[in-house]
């Protein structure tokens, strides 16, 4: 196996973190009480319990460097999250960042941002 990293964030509740993110291409690949990982393709998102946790407080993030973001959005809105710049959860549509990188921003139902970056084609 090659290295590689995985973002552990919080989730109030598994089930429904399970819920959501199964409506955008992830399926568990190991839960417990204690810890749940989700993959799908080649990306691994592995959760713990923070059952406390205030959304609207939560500083954690990830990127997800993806070879089709016009996918991954597209699964995002069937999944119907509104596209907002407020709001938990909800999708921030794409654009053209900064940096010269076409980013989307999805807010998780716990407060998580995942930045979705489209992989430039010369990666």
């Amino acid at each position: 196996m090659a290295d590689h990293a995985t973002p552990n964030l919080p989730s109030r509740d598994f089930l429904k973190t399970e819920r959501f993110y199964s409506k955008l291409g992830f399926a568990a690949s190991y839960r417990s009480g204690h810890w749940l990982i989700l993959e799908s393709g080649g990306m691994t998102l592995e959760f713990f319990p923070w059952p406390d946790l205030v959304p609207e407080q939560n500083n954690h993030s990830c990127c997800l460097r993806l070879d089709d973001l016009d996918a991954m959005v597209e699964n995002i809105r069937a999944a119907g999250l509104p596209e907002a710049r407020e709001g938990i959860p909800r999708l921030v549509p794409p654009q053209r960042d900064i940096s010269g990188l076409t980013i989307a921003y999805l807010i998780d139902p716990d407060g998580t941002l995942l930045r979705l970056v489209q992989n430039p084609s010369s990666l």
